[in-house]
């Protein structure tokens, strides 16, 4: 009996993308590989890609080019890119990579095992499906963790920001059904996970399409507190223009949504908004922001800024440094402005922003950022907080690592906990990225029977 061919999937981008991986290596699993603990050890190498920034597409080509020389040396190797990218350039990978196998889209990922077969039989291969043929659900998925998992509610993006690919490689908005989700979650719940994260392009127009009552978010928020055994909830990536009263409600009222809001800006010029299709201006995201702290008192509020948009001056500049003062955000995640093909950003060739202009703004924006941030936590020293455990922490063994359920990094010294235990920890200390803490006591340890290797996808 010949041994079982093995696999390595290296994942580009966001948690989107780490959930196709999860099912990625579902399916290969179920059909017979075992997963390589490096690339050197795989017959099958998956590039799970990403297309936000320029700089993924520089990542994947010089991973591409990492492993020529070991497919030159291993024949046998299969290579297959997957994902946004891939759905993107389409043959342009295998033009500019020809020793690439398989190429395959967004909407292609329950067919993985099939078309590496074929791709052995047939050489090198590329399909790219417009659209899903059904939401990509029940497919089988390989999770890391046996505590917490992702769970897609949405696929898809229906908005027309300037800047974004997400719709273009994504496809349009589709639901997942209700009550799908609902037993979904609780057989996750069943299996020991306690803390699960709802995923989304927009999950605040969930359900738009499934009901002419409009969108079902704060009540799918509703349903999924009542399930045993969830502790935590969260949810990525909610849209402001779409942030409505029922669910600032639902986040406040349900006990096991967690307090913490990503809520994306952007840009804190009202003229910028309006180039970039946001559907809000700064005054109304300041409101909506307001609400939701005053409904969820001990809310920590993240957010993405773009710099540099292309026709942004200083003025324009200004006005996001001055909501970002005003908001006060827990942290941030700034991007300076990288054109993607096939956006209508990409067309501003005449509107650009030098360089120089603007990695000087994102630094004094970084500077405005990681105030507020120090701030917030240093407010949160004295209090004892509630962490799930998530392991070691990388850099000193004698400390444990967990998050908080404003999802705040705490490290504190402790003898070892398996990831997924519930502890209280006192803060005694804060940096504007993380806390330090001192160990109070264990409330509760990971309740999973047995580990799952593979279990029916969330989403």
């Amino acid at each position: 009996m010949s041994p079982a061919r093995t696999y390595f999937i290296r994942t580009f981008g966001c948690q989107m993308n780490e959930h196709d991986s999860e099912r990625l290596a579902g399916l290969l699993e179920a059909d017979g590989y075992v997963s390589a603990e490096s690339v050197d050890g795989a017959d099958v190498v998956v590039l799970n890609t990403c297309t936000i920034r320029e700089n993924a597409d520089n990542r994947l080509y010089g991973t591409l080019g990492h492993l020529k020389s070991l497919k030159d040396s291993k024949p046998g190797l299969q290579i297959a890119v997957a994902g946004c990218m891939a759905q993107k350039d389409r043959g342009l990978i295998q033009q500019r990579a020809p020793f690439v196998d398989l190429v395959f889209g967004t909407h292609n990922v329950a067919s993985a095992s099939d078309l590496l077969r074929r791709s052995q039989l047939e050489g090198p291969i590329m399909e790219i499906l417009e659209e899903s043929e059904a939401f990509p659900s029940a497919l089988p998925v390989r999770r890391d963790t046996t505590w917490s998992a992702w769970v897609t509610i949405q696929i898809g993006c229906d908005n027309k920001c300037a800047f974004c690919i997400v719709p273009a490689v994504r496809g349009v908005e589709i639901s997942r059904p209700f009550d799908e989700l609902v037993d979904e979650i609780k057989a996750l719940a069943d299996e020991g996970v306690t803390e699960i994260t709802l995923l989304g392009q927009n999950v605040n127009s969930y359900g738009r399409d499934l009901t002419k009552r409009g969108p079902l978010f704060a009540s799918l928020l509703r349903a999924v507190g009542q399930i045993d055994g969830i502790r935590r909830v969260r949810y990525t990536s909610p849209h402001p223009k779409d942030l409505r009263p029922e669910t600032i409600a639902a986040m406040a009222e349900v006990a096991n949504v967690c307090e913490h809001l990503h809520y994306p800006l952007q840009s804190g010029s009202d003229r910028i908004l309006a180039a970039m299709h946001r559907g809000y201006t700064a005054s109304r995201y300041l409101r909506q922001l307001a609400a939701a702290r005053a409904a969820a008192p001990d809310l920590a509020v993240t957010t993405d800024i773009v710099v540099g948009f292309p026709g942004e001056t200083d003025d324009d500049f200004e006005a996001t440094l001055e909501v970002a003062a005003a908001a006060e955000f827990d942290s941030a995640y700034t991007f300076i402005f990288s054109p993607r093909p096939g956006t209508e950003a990409a067309a501003f060739t005449d509107r650009f922003v030098p360089a120089d202009v603007t990695a000087e703004r994102f630094e004094r924006l970084k500077i405005v950022l990681e105030r507020s941030a120090l701030a917030k936590h240093r407010g949160r020293v004295g209090r004892t907080e509630e962490v799930v455990v998530e392991g070691a922490s990388r850099r000193d063994a004698t400390q444990m690592t967990g998050r908080t359920r404003q999802h705040k990094l705490v490290h504190f010294p402790s003898e070892p906990l398996a990831p997924g235990t519930y502890a209280d920890v006192v803060i005694t200390g804060a940096a504007p990225h993380h806390l330090v803490g001192e160990l109070v006591a264990v409330t509760a340890r990971p309740r999973h029977k047995t580990r799952i290797p593979l279990a029916v996808a969330a989403g």
